[in-house]
């Protein structure tokens, strides 16, 4: 298991050498430094935390500012932990960059999704609508919330509310460029979130 943390700046195009568009995702990856290493000995499994992006000192409280102090690194702003990593082979303090992966590999990315805002219960959940005809009074509403006993609602029924701002992964994204002294990785496809919006990125579990 690989992982890195990065910023999704937004989308473009390749082309391939048959000259077919490819649309792609510009990650900046990296530079993360290693904050903290667990080892199943101690800590029951293996990761390796991982920070992104420096934090201002004046913006730190005083845990994250001691806890990156411990590895000789500023505070960061994004800082993330990856299971599955050996941390036998990062060293305290050490830096990842994109060079990490490799164009070909497939992984997973996982983000938080864009918001949309307070929704009804046909955009926020793919309901169905009711009869547009004249006299039926029921067009766009959540419809039946249940039986008359109980007389509450249950949970995880679909209604009206906050749409987006979800954790999202998307699984088995090409990466198709590494540019190692930019440190950006351009991936196959779309990915959750806006421009500027911290994502995660790591070896995919499912590779085909």
């Amino acid at each position: 298991m690989k992982g890195i943390l990065g910023k999704k700046l937004g989308m473009t195009q390749v082309f391939a050498e048959d000259g077919t568009s490819i649309p792609v995702t510009v990650i900046n990856a990296g530079p993360c430094a290693i904050l903290q290493k667990k080892e199943a000995a101690g800590d029951g499994y293996e990761s390796v935390q991982l920070g992104f992006a420096d934090k201002k000192d004046h913006r730190a409280n005083r845990p994250e500012t001691g806890h990156a102090k411990k590895a000789g690194v500023a505070a960061k702003k994004f800082v993330r932990e990856i299971r599955g990593m050996n941390p036998a082979e990062f060293e305290l303090g050490a830096e990842v960059k994109a060079d990490l992966f490799a164009e070909g590999e497939k992984v997973d990315i996982t983000a938080t999704s864009k918001g949309k805002g307070f929704a009804g219960a046909i955009k926020r959940h793919n309901q169905a609508r009711g009869p547009m005809s004249h006299g039926s009074r029921y067009h766009r509403r959540p419809g039946s919330l249940g039986a008359i006993d109980p007389m509450r609602v249950f949970k995880g029924m679909t209604l009206p509310g906050r749409m987006g701002t979800d954790k999202v992964t998307i699984q088995n994204l090409e990466v198709v460029k590494v540019d190692a002294d930019k440190n950006l990785i351009l991936v196959k496809g779309s990915v959750p979130g806006p421009k500027n919006s911290y994502v995660v990125i790591k070896s995919a579990v499912k590779a085909k």
